[in-house]
């Protein structure tokens, strides 16, 4: 009975089969979890109710046993005078023993565990590296957008409650992954929240001689040596003979002696403050975050330049309905089209990308090979024109909208970004030094980029541009549009941009890189815009 209560959860998952890769870098995935985690849940629960029949029949035997031997020891030698007696205690203990000693011999722990076994192998399961990408994710959110630790111990993003709150043993496991990362400024934050967290918790759910362990020695790393000493004497408080804490204590005291007799010496001999040079940001990523956090935005004498027009580009079709496009910048021109993906094709596109799902590359600069980066955390796949007719609609369009052909055009990217995805300041096109980028396509390079926004984002996902100050929004049906290179073909370096991440919701992207060969004759000077009675 016990047994067959552990098959079920396994005959439940015996048709399903899954290619292990990390699930971190596209929510998609991460919605499978869910899958696997009732899976784990039945099979969990499973086992309990058949450990608790195992207790049950142990516990009839063990009453059985019990109310013969106290009748028993009324009167040991009239009970074993009658023959039926004698009969059932020579049974009870020899055939009915046997039956007790199979059941506690029974490990019905094995039957779970090789469908759990079963589980990690057929369906989504994440890995340690799954752990530490979740955990960098929410670190690089926390920077990103300022997000105060306490608040987000509490399951607060910018102020709005989504999820239950961290406990102790969450906030460790954050400092933890920080700590292995070699992070020792996330690693004190979070070990200081875990620290905070366990004072209030009824059933404590990690060790504070743990916390103070990693807590000191982060501290100390991080130059504040007084303090780490100070963290170590309490673990010390607590376990005494704490092999490293004691070693650490040595050390750290010597340091802070040393220290009082290292003075930096002026010119003239007197004492003089050690000079700290700024830090210089060549890539701009303070400036990157201010624009993701939306607090920069274009001067008002740049943005009342800016108008929204009907585009039919001498289309007839168009001339019915034409494109209704938004200029987000000029020099370098950027363009939104709003309404261009209808929701049945993105069902489509969606549908047909997410089983091809891998992790998003990048092109390395010195080989042209493709591989996986820290900065780009996504997954994508690529769609051909011939494979649907809603993929083909979308290439055709692409070409109305620019005026541009797609006969050397990349096939349609699709792009699910993961926990905190984000692609960081990037070129789309290659630079003059990147002889091998494109040149397995000989198509030349990415004269420009369509990038289609298939969902709504709750909170972050934004595309910025650091170096003219746009923010462009996602807003599920509209498509951005830009050149990257100039008409001489050299690459516009103003066009440098980036995925910000995403804080709160699911950020789906597909796009179209226009390359070079077959445009000769075709990139007009400006998206040409209608007659002023048109423009908004």
């Amino acid at each position: 009975m016990a047994n067959s209560l552990l098959l079920q959860a396994g005959l439940l998952i015996c048709s399903i089969c899954a290619v292990r890769s990390e699930v971190f870098t596209a929510l998609a995935d991460l919605e499978d979890l869910l899958e696997t985690e009732a899976l784990l849940i039945n099979t969990l629960e499973n086992y309990i109710k058949a450990e608790e029949e195992k207790l049950g029949y142990l516990r009839r035997y063990a009453a059985i046993y019990k109310n013969q031997h106290n009748k028993a020891s009324e009167n040991v030698q009239v009970y074993v005078a009658n023959p039926i007696n004698a009969y059932t205690l020579v049974k009870r203990l020899t055939a009915d023993w046997r039956e007790v000693e199979n059941l506690i011999n029974s490990d019905l722990s094995l039957d779970c565990l090789a469908n759990i076994t079963h589980i990690k192998e057929t369906m989504k399961f994440p890995t340690d590296e799954d752990l530490n990408g979740a955990a960098v994710a929410l670190t690089r959110l926390q920077d990103t957008y300022r997000l105060d630790t306490s608040s987000l111990a509490r399951g607060e993003l910018n102020g709005v409650k989504y999820s239950s709150e961290l406990s102790a043993a969450d906030c460790f496991e954050l400092g933890r992954q920080s700590y292995n990362n070699e992070d020792y400024y996330h690693t004190q934050l979070w070990m200081r929240e875990a620290d905070a967290r366990l004072k209030r918790e009824a059933n404590e759910t990690v060790d504070r001689s743990d916390i103070l362990e990693y807590l000191a020695f982060s501290t100390y790393k991080q130059g504040n040596i007084p303090l780490a000493l100070d963290l170590t004497n309490k673990l010390l408080e607590i376990l005494p003979s704490h092999p490293r804490a004691l070693g650490n204590k040595i050390y750290y005291e010597d340091e802070l002696e040393k220290s009082v007799n290292i003075k930096i010496k002026g010119d003239n001999g007197a004492e003089a403050e050690a000079e700290l040079k700024p830090d210089i940001d060549p890539y701009g990523r303070e400036f990157y975050e201010q624009l993701c956090r939306g607090e920069i935005s274009l001067p008002v004498e740049k943005a009342s330049k800016l108008k929204c027009f009907y585009l039919s580009r001498n289309n007839n079709f168009l001339k019915i309905a034409p494109f209704k496009v938004e200029e987000a910048h000029h020099k370098p021109d950027i363009f939104i089209f709003h309404g261009v993906l209808a929701d049945s094709e993105i069902a489509t596109i969606k549908r047909m990308a997410q089983p091809r799902f891998k992790r998003a590359t990048v092109q390395n600069t010195d080989t042209g090979e493709l591989e996986i980066a820290q900065y780009r955390i996504s997954k994508s796949a690529w769609l051909k024109e011939e494979e649907h007719k809603h993929i083909a609609d979308v290439s055709q369009r692409v070409s109305d909208m620019t005026g541009l052909t797609m006969s050397t055009a990349e096939e349609l990217q699709v792009v699910n970004y993961g926990i905190g995805g984000h692609y960081e300041p990037h070129f789309d096109f290659a630079r003059r030094d990147e002889r091998n980028a494109f040149k397995s396509l000989g198509t030349g390079n990415r004269i420009a980029t369509v990038l289609f926004y298939m969902s709504d984002v709750e909170q972050g996902g934004a595309t910025v541009f650091p170096s003219i100050n746009v923010s462009l929004w996602p807003q599920k049906g509209s498509a951005a549009f830009w050149y990257n290179l100039y008409p001489s073909g050299d690459g516009d370096k103003m066009t440098r941009h980036a995925a910000c991440p995403v804080l709160t919701g699911s950020k789906w992207v597909s796009n179209k890189w226009i390359h070079e060969r077959g445009q000769e004759f075709l990139r007009p000077c400006t998206l040409e815009r209608p007659s002023e009675d048109l423009v908004a």
